[in-house]
């Protein structure tokens, strides 16, 4: 048994600001941070492009788990903005959480990334031209950290939270129990027991955080599933817009279904990659700071937004069954040209070869009609017909989809306001909530459970 005043279960963003918060404001606490992957500087994917070319199931993700979570191979992208990124609003106030997400973004720049560009959309032409053209661009200052200073980032506060807080990686928690003391967070090998317990699991926690929420009882509502796929094109198509805004939130409404459809996770010069969650192979993309790592060509999502109501609840296992059938069709990752899909062909090797643009991941050149339900391969072609009207290009024949890309987002948990369960000391914040979906909203809600619990000993 190991005695801590604060467990906290995972040491992604929410989980590393509410102990960096801790020790702040609260420095006679002893936490411990439980992580079921690696730390930093050994989380490495094996696939290498040439003797590895597919997901080898790995016991953890390196590019999932660890220390930095899911966010930490990610662009580092912290959109400061309630118009998206989750609803942490919704319990603690706009002006509360817009205020946490500048405090993060303050530590950021101090960790490491002084020298990184904090853009904004504020007085965009390109928001106008979006309007004349049926789309619309969100508000929002987005810091762009790039997966280089990110890392950076990363391991700074890595330096300084290991000598304020015991981390234990490889980890994994089987359970969470309710005592009359607080709680236990029992592993194979060893109990950790404390006053308060906060949940951090992020995204990839999703199926074990709903066995601890049936477990504890705690209410949880259906989610959201988002289901699209990865569009690459030279980096020149969408220059005006990244120079400008570094990535623009961009939504459309089409006029087949009356569906809303949105551009996510821009990337300039980025590069698109693979991404394991439970076992599922889909697509995402990365950008880098350093220009030695720039490519020339740059990618951004197009997902469509599925909610279930009554007698379907599960949201995640409808986005796994179309990813999983990508995965026995393609292997992984299903690669075709814009042009072959409105043709009604099915990309080959050579035609992806001949071809202009040079896709920066290694995918399976396929059908992605045969993957894709129609009414969102539908929303999907007239979202890309909109978008060449203010950036000319984007419909050309031999832009690049990806397929698929799925973001799966944690059921829901019923939580007060200050992000506690019904049962009191237990907190659930980041991703696993349900309550954020972004690197910003989850770092913002460990600093304030953080404060919460310091504000209430």
């Amino acid at each position: 048994m190991k005695n801590y005043d604060v467990t906290i279960v995972g040491a992604g963003p929410g989980g590393i600001f509410t102990a960096y918060e801790l020790s702040k404001v609260a420095p006679e606490l002893k936490v411990a941070i439980i992580e079921y992957g690696n730390p930093l500087e050994k989380r490495k994917c094996p696939i290498d492009g040439e003797k590895i070319t597919k997901c080898i199931s790995c016991k953890t993700c390196a590019i999932m788990n660890g220390f930095g979570g899911a966010g930490a191979f990610s662009d580092g992208k912290y959109n400061i903005t309630n118009d998206f990124g989750g609803t942490l609003y919704e319990h603690i106030g706009k002006k509360k959480a817009l205020e946490l997400m500048h405090y993060v973004d303050d530590i950021n720049v101090e960790y490491g990334g002084a020298a990184t560009k904090l853009y904004s959309t504020a007085s965009s032409k390109i928001k106008t031209d979006c309007i004349r053209n049926g789309l619309h661009l969100l508000d929002a200052k987005v810091r762009h950290l790039g997966t280089d200073i990110n890392y950076e980032v990363l391991g700074n506060l890595f330096k300084y939270l290991k000598e304020k807080v015991d981390i234990y990686f490889n980890t994994e928690v089987k359970s969470v129990k309710k005592t009359d003391e607080g709680y236990e967070c029992v592993t194979d090998s060893e109990v950790f027991a404390s006053k308060y317990c906060i949940i951090s699991a992020g995204r990839s926690g999703s199926k074990w955080m709903e066995k601890v929420s049936s477990e504890l009882g705690i209410e949880t509502i259906s989610n959201r599933v988002d289901i699209g796929v990865r569009v690459e094109l030279p980096s020149e198509v969408f220059n005006h817009i990244t120079d400008e805004l570094y990535e623009g939130k961009i939504v459309f409404r089409t006029s087949k279904y009356q569906d809303r459809v949105r551009t996510f996770c821009m990337n300039p010069k980025g590069l698109v990659v693979n991404e394991n969650t439970n076992g599922i192979i889909t697509v995402n993309g990365h950008s880098y700071e350093d220009p030695q790592k720039q490519t020339e060509n740059t990618n951004f999502a197009l997902l469509v937004s599925k909610h279930f109501t009554e007698p379907f609840k599960d949201s995640n296992g409808y986005g796994e069954s179309i990813a999983r059938l990508s995965n026995m069709l393609g292997g992984g990752v299903i690669i075709q040209r814009f042009g072959d899909l409105i043709r009604g062909k099915r990309s080959t090797p050579g035609r992806i070869e001949s071809s202009f643009i040079t896709p920066t991941l290694k995918a399976t050149p396929g059908d992605l009609s045969l993957v894709m339900p129609k009414r969102i391969l539908d929303d999907i072609i007239e979202m890309i017909y909109a978008l060449d009207k203010i950036a000319p290009g984007t419909a050309n024949d031999e832009t690049l989809l990806y397929g698929v890309e799925v973001k799966f987002y944690n059921m829901e948990l019923k939580l007060d306001e200050n992000l506690e369960t019904r049962h009191k000391g237990l907190f659930v914040i980041g991703d696993c909530s349900g309550v954020t979906h972004s690197l910003s909203h989850a770092s913002a809600s460990g600093v304030y459970v953080a404060r919460y619990i310091s504000e209430n000993l």
